[in-house]
């Protein structure tokens, strides 16, 4: 064999065609997460005024002004209104001025983010600083201490995610991307189903009672975590039975590329870019993010936007799977094993 029908066998036509692929995805996991990351800093970020009337207006007005806009003011009616939004997520942070004395209360929420809670702490001094007032700090969901940086909901929403896609992978690599019937799909769901289940729940337990990393019930974050899971691998199963072994690439796309540094993990959405900051609630991992900091510091509160976009994906994953398996079309296996018998039959003459 010469050298170049050694190296075509060795490296076939669609094998190159997925380095090639490989190596776009590396350049735009690079760009998405330098992207996303190398500059985070506040931008508008919801944030409660409480004050006198004759003063709020005028302390809106200046907060509005800021420069690089960080806070999106708005006038709030009092302490307890403040602090309720704040755990309704309404919100991430109030300054409550008081009117007889020189020193005032920022309120924050670590729960949901302590570089937030930081960034708004080190605006708000600067801010007081310049009318000769000081400004004392209450944290009104604190972040457990066994959760550094607020992370551990990240954290766990992204291993849910890995494995979702990573079983939805091997369910298809296992005998061809492409369900051969509705018979084959609807079993590749169930087992995905029973995984989700037991990943979920094991999620739960190791953030929760083993390491004590995460409070909030562990029953929610069980569901929470079945749904993440699921949903991830039913989109998945959808991808490679539309595009064939192609849609790991693209749930890998989807779910690591776009979806990690735009979850609000590790800087949460207000510090994000806006590109990012826009389609992080739409992603699973963003969706899942945001639910898990609400089971654990908020009550459960603001949930209603991330189980409708995860149960969504979980949805519309499982349509497209079943849809797509009840075509008639000739059972063929896939184009790399394929070329990789040819391959090896080439080498055997």
């Amino acid at each position: 064999m010469s050298l170049v029908d050694e190296l075509k066998s060795a490296v076939t036509p669609r094998a190159a065609l997925l380095v090639v692929g490989v190596f776009a995805l590396q350049l735009l996991f690079i760009t998405s997460y330098v992207g996303a990351l190398h500059h985070p800093k506040p931008r508008d970020v919801p944030f409660g005024v409480v004050a006198p009337q004759q003063v709020s207006a005028q302390l809106v007005g200046q907060l509005d002004r800021l420069p690089g806009s960080p806070l999106d003011p708005r006038a709030v009616a009092g302490e307890a209104a403040a602090r309720n939004q704040i755990l309704n997520r309404e919100i991430d942070g109030a300054l409550i001025v008081d009117p007889a004395g020189r020193t005032d209360t920022l309120l924050v929420a670590s729960g949901g983010g302590t570089v937030l809670s930081s960034a708004l702490e080190t605006i708000l001094t600067r801010v007081e600083a310049t009318q000769q007032r000081t400004v004392r700090t209450v944290d009104v969901a604190p972040a457990s201490s066994e959760d550094f940086d607020g992370l551990s909901a990240f954290y766990l929403v992204v291993g849910w995610c890995v494995g979702g896609y990573i079983c939805a992978a091997i369910l298809a690599i296992s005998a061809g991307s492409r369900p051969a019937n509705r018979e084959r799909a609807i079993i590749r769901l169930g087992v995905l189903a029973v995984y989700s289940v037991l990943g979920g729940l094991g999620g739960a337990v190791i953030v929760g009672p083993v390491l004590g990393a995460l409070p909030g019930s562990v029953a929610a974050l069980w569901g929470l975590g079945t749904l993440v899971v699921f949903a991830v691998g039913a989109a998945t199963l959808a991808l490679q039975s539309v595009f064939g072994i192609v849609g790991i690439g693209l749930a890998i796309l989807l779910i690591v590329v776009a979806g990690n540094p735009s979850a609000g993990g590790a800087f949460p959405l207000p510090m994000l870019p806006p590109f990012w900051n826009a389609i992080g609630p739409a992603l699973p991992p963003g969706a899942g993010t945001w639910a898990a900091r609400s089971i654990a510091y908020f009550k459960g509160n603001d949930m209603t936007g991330s189980m409708l976009v995860l149960s969504a994906w979980a949805v519309v994953g499982v349509v497209v799977t079943l849809v797509m398996s009840s075509l008639k079309r000739r059972p063929e296996s896939e184009p790399i094993a394929d070329e990789v018998d040819a391959a090896s039959d080439a080498r055997a003459r």
